[in-house]
């Protein structure tokens, strides 16, 4: 069995910045890309940022030079820094995760519960 977990989400002003953190727990041998995506009421949900094993990142354009994702593999951690944040970042946030559960397992896409992030203007 493995979980995501994410934390962090609330309500802030325009401007202001949030912390996400997303810890993959339970039978786990290997974590491959994480990554984090959002859904708007009435909207798809999209890729906002993605850090592979190795430390590679990939954002999304409208949130490049505001978010910045990093992860802790010792703790199977995922962690989005958001900064100067905008009404139109209001979205549930999903923690996404590719992960083997042993040695020879295919990658697994596991999904978080989602944190709800609120930005007033």
């Amino acid at each position: 069995q493995v979980q995501l977990v994410e934390s962090g989400g609330g309500l802030v002003q325009a401007g202001g910045s949030l912390r996400l953190s997303c810890a993959a727990s339970g039978s786990i041998f290997s974590i491959n890309a994480m990554g984090w995506y959002r859904q708007a009421p009435g909207k798809q949900r999209d890729l906002v940022a993605s850090i592979t094993s190795g430390g590679s990142t990939n954002y999304a354009d409208s949130v490049k030079g505001r978010f910045t994702i990093s992860r802790d593999n010792a703790k199977n951690t995922v962690y989005l820094q958001m900064n100067s944040l905008k009404a139109e970042d209001t979205a549930v946030y999903y923690c996404n995760a590719l992960i083997m559960r042993y040695r020879g397992d295919y990658n697994g896409n596991y999904w978080g519960q989602g944190t709800q992030v609120t930005v007033s203007s």
